[in-house]
């Protein structure tokens, strides 16, 4: 990855690609999970504890087979079903998971294939005349007829978990590379009379990524997938290839969505709301009917009540907006609570931060907040009330009052007409 960020850590629609894989496993009724590190790793550790995942030391880094073994400590007292799966394959899913589960049930280890578009390296899995696997052969020890097989190793196994840490303790390091390899289990069990069954699943599915440009692959085949899944939905968007979600995005049926919208993580649109061009949306709820830009920009904590208006160029961050409140334009919301109904002028401001501390404002139902004015919290404006154009607000206004706060207009006579004179005649002298 050429990054001081471990792979594993890099993103995807907003979550790292462990991430993506604990989730997997979890939806897939996965009762333990345990992520494998080596010693350097204390943020993947970290972030693995944050999952609710345990985590357990590669020292050194002996091949696939040993990193499956250095679980074995972590789960000595576990006796049920052991699943092994890449960190790095983010668009796994609980239905693939599912399978490979099936399949080991049938015979007590099973492993994922997929049929390759393009084989070119991978490990090529070899099948028995009753489909179960006959070996794995790398792409380097194949013949020209073995390479010619398409269905490839995904690099994912399930087996009892003592057979498999026993299997594991039994592999030997005699290659080129002195490594243990997870491949070779399969021939161990053999020889305990365990045949491997193969689930078959799609390349997608498996994909690891183990660069930049597979990092982006990724996340296009992940927006792809969601894309599809929300037209099927019911959810209507005009150009999907601009629109892009975040891994935890809901969106319900019947919810418009123009071009150019993206969604960052904690996101949940109702049935029936408008999402208009050029919009983004992060850590916000959206109810029905509302309208939301174009260039709105809801922020974690934004939340728009039923019918109502958020738009160009409007900022929203930890405010409740009421049923059938608009603010049109050119206003920031912070730390606020946006009445049933109200309006919002155009240049409106909270100021809700002074450098230490985050005050809310409260404006009523039915208020009208004039252009250009700024609330000064903590302060609150009541049922009804009104404020001036151009006012900076820093008392509690009355429920159905008048506010005004600005400096009192004072208007000379023709003094502009004597100031463009007195310019002109000094340009004159300077000549």
């Amino acid at each position: 990855m050429k990054s001081a960020l471990p792979k594993v850590l890099h993103k995807i629609a907003g979550l790292p690609l462990l991430g993506h894989v604990v989730l997997a496993l979890k939806a897939a009724g996965v009762e333990r999970v345990v992520v494998v590190t080596s010693a350097a790793g204390q943020d993947v550790r970290d972030y693995a504890a944050s999952l609710g995942a345990q985590s357990a030391i590669q020292h050194q880094q002996l091949g696939t087979g040993h990193a499956a073994a250095s679980a074995g400590e972590a789960l000595k007292d576990f006796s049920g079903t052991l699943l092994i799966i890449n960190g790095d394959t983010p668009l796994i899913t609980a239905e693939t998971i599912g399978e490979c589960l099936a399949a080991q049930a049938r015979t007590g280890l099973a492993m994922l294939a997929f049929e390759a578009r393009d084989p070119a390296a991978y490990g090529r899995v070899l099948r028995r005349p009753d489909g179960f696997l006959d070996r794995i052969v790398e792409y380097k020890d194949a013949s020209d007829a073995e390479r010619t097989v398409t269905l490839c190793n995904g690099g994912c196994y399930a087996a009892d978990a003592q057979r498999f840490f026993h299997w594991a303790a039994a592999l030997k390091n005699d290659n080129a590379q002195k490594e243990y390899y997870l491949t070779d289990v399969p021939a161990l069990a053999r020889a305990d009379g365990v045949a491997c069954a193969i689930a078959v699943t799609d390349e997608i599915s498996v994909s690891g990524v183990n660069s930049r440009a597979e990092l982006a692959e990724a996340e296009k085949k992940f927006q792809e997938r969601r894309r599809a899944q929300l037209l099927k939905d019911g959810v209507t968007m005009t150009a999907p290839e601009t629109v892009f979600f975040a891994y935890d995005t809901a969106v319900e049926r019947d919810v418009e969505i123009e071009p150019f919208v993206v969604f960052g993580p904690g996101v949940k649109i109702e049935s029936g709301a408008r999402l208009r061009s050029h919009s983004h949306l992060e850590g916000a709820s959206v109810a029905g009917g509302a309208i939301i830009g174009p260039f709105a920009r809801l922020r974690p904590g934004a939340k728009i009540g039923e019918d109502a208006h958020i738009g160009n160029f409007v900022e929203v961050k930890n405010t409740q907006i009421g049923k059938g409140a608009k603010a049109n334009h050119l206003t920031y919301l912070g730390d606020a609570k946006v009445g049933a109904g109200a309006n919002i002028g155009a240049g409106t401001i909270t100021c809700n931060y002074d450098g230490f501390t985050k005050s809310v404002t409260e404006i009523g139902a039915g208020a009208f907040i004039g252009s250009d004015t700024a609330l000064v919290a903590p302060v609150k404006v009541g049922d009804g009330a009104i404020t001036a154009a151009g006012s900076v607000i820093t008392h509690d206004v009355a429920a159905d009052a008048l506010a005004v706060a600005r400096g009192t207009q004072v208007e000379k006579a023709g003094w502009a007409k004597d100031f463009r004179a007195r310019q002109k005649a000094r340009k004159l002298e300077q000549k």
